[in-house]
């Protein structure tokens, strides 16, 4: 490549772009990706509309996979831009009278992502193991899944069996899910009744039709002489937009990419020509991109995002004295107000997951196609995209929850080490060595090459001192 960074944005489109080899074409593209998103955040809709012109044409939903998350990433800049305007960003996208309901497409997403990555069938596989140590010797045992588009019935088909199993025989189970779709509550009634009818389990299933953010915990129905166990898999962090003002976040605010340091960066990137993986370019790259103020509170990974709705049922929860709860978010941080922050941070997780799919699915499957728009894009656009109370995929890491769950009273409780045993055993069946679990300090992430992905943590009632 002959011309600079600087000069090469500048000037329309040519062929040169398309005549790019795959390693500079994916590094140019970072570097685009990352411009367009400071020139957004900065207001600069001209340079935005001139990034995303060049983007375009390397950019594709079906190539390698720097093309496909540049197209995801690039959709949801475009509509950030279209912001600008709400009149023509409404007509062109209609706000929804109704909460919105998964379609069909994207649950067949989220069924696909359970099958090519291991990953929520880990969090499945750990939180029932730390239920069963838990709940030894119980006689009478309460499980309540807080439920939500990760909630699976087959979770709970893994846990009648292991309780069958238990020397001193299974225990009166109680089962209830929380879940917005009644379909779903109806459906997991009859499979799970006739699981444990067959397995000779005594056994009650207690649907509970409503939302997260609406829930009573009366609603819940814990009876005296229990013992509770809670389970939460990647619902917590979509009550942290429940309090949100829409219009403070909507103001426009500085870009934290500086002028020097994003020039310097983006030399770095050009002139590289042997990265690893997409994930590990961006790991040790492209993050360092972010710079920011020292008096910004988002920057600091202790500070949290006040959230009165997730405070109030934490300690709602907590009220419930359970034996134990399970916890399984992702391990990325797309809360913070800055939009140039949260799009380095989705860049970074995103490219991740993009790389675990790569491994697992050839490049035309429908399967992949279909995890990769319903699942992964819909994140991204509501991540970059969106604000207020709309933007519901407000991750954050494990750090933060730590806080959260002890500020309501929670103890930690350690993930055992037949737990880890377990894990390993089932990432092994997946044949590919990019997927690990790391344990530190009790708890257990879940990890592409080096990369944690996803947290899973245990807690217990913990009485206050």
């Amino acid at each position: 490549m002959s011309l600079s960074p600087a000069a090469q944005l500048m000037s329309p489109p040519v062929t040169w772009l398309r005549e790019l080899k795959s390693d500079e074409r994916g590094l140019y593209l970072i570097h685009l990706l990352l411009n367009c998103a400071n020139h957004v955040a900065a207001g600069k809709l001209e340079h935005a509309n001139a990034c995303l012109e060049h983007i375009s044409l390397l950019a594709a939903p079906d190539g390698d996979t720097m093309q496909r998350i540049a197209s995801h990433f690039t959709e949801a800049l475009a509509r950030r831009v279209l912001r600008s305007w709400p009149g023509l960003y409404r007509a062109l996208h209609p706000p929804s009278v109704a909460p919105t309901r998964p379609t069909p497409e994207s649950l067949l997403a989220r069924r696909h992502f359970f099958d090519l990555c291991p990953f929520v069938r880990l969090a499945f596989l750990v939180s029932n193991q730390a239920i069963l140590e838990a709940m030894e010797g119980e006689r009478v045992v309460h499980v309540v899944d807080l439920g939500g588009a990760a909630s699976d019935a087959a979770q709970w088909a893994a846990l009648l069996q292991a309780l069958r199993a238990r020397p001193e025989g299974p225990p009166h189970l109680r089962l209830t899910v929380v879940h917005d779709q009644k379909e779903f509550l109806d459906v997991a009634a009859m499979r799970l009744s006739a699981d444990a009818e067959r397995l000779d389990i005594p056994f009650q299933f207690h649907p509970v039709h409503a939302r997260l953010d609406n829930l009573d915990v009366d609603m819940l129905r814990v009876k005296t002489g229990e013992a509770l166990a809670i389970s939460s898999v990647l619902q917590l962090h979509t009550l942290l937009a429940a309090d949100d003002d829409a219009a403070g976040h909507q103001r426009k605010t500085p870009s934290p990419f500086t002028k020097n340091s994003n020039m310097s960066h983006l030399h770095r990137i050009v002139q590289m020509s042997h990265p690893g993986t997409l994930g590990e370019l961006l790991e040790k790259d492209a993050v360092n991109v972010y710079s920011p103020s020292q008096d910004s509170a988002s920057s600091s990974p202790l500070a949290l995002t006040p959230s009165p709705k997730t405070e109030s049922l934490l300690a709602s929860l907590w009220g419930l004295s359970p034996k134990i709860m399970t916890v399984t978010e992702q391990e990325s941080n797309h809360n913070g107000p800055m939009l140039t922050e949260r799009f380095t941070e989705a860049l970074n997780f995103y490219a991740a997951l993009f790389d675990c799919v790569e491994s697992t699915a050839p490049r035309m499957s429908e399967e992949r196609a279909r995890v990769e728009k319903m699942l992964f894009g819909e994140e991204i656009k509501n991540i970059i995209t969106c604000e207020g109370t709309e933007r519901r995929e407000r991750h954050e890491k494990l750090e933060k929850w730590v806080q959260r769950l002890e500020l309501a009273g929670f103890g930690r409780v350690p993930l055992s080490y037949f737990a880890m045993l377990q894990a390993k055993r089932l990432l092994q069946s997946y044949g590919c060595e990019g997927y690990k679990v790391r344990e530190e300090k009790g708890f257990f992430f879940i990890c592409w090459q080096e990369r944690p992905l996803f947290s899973v943590s245990a807690w217990r009632f913990k009485r206050f001192e």
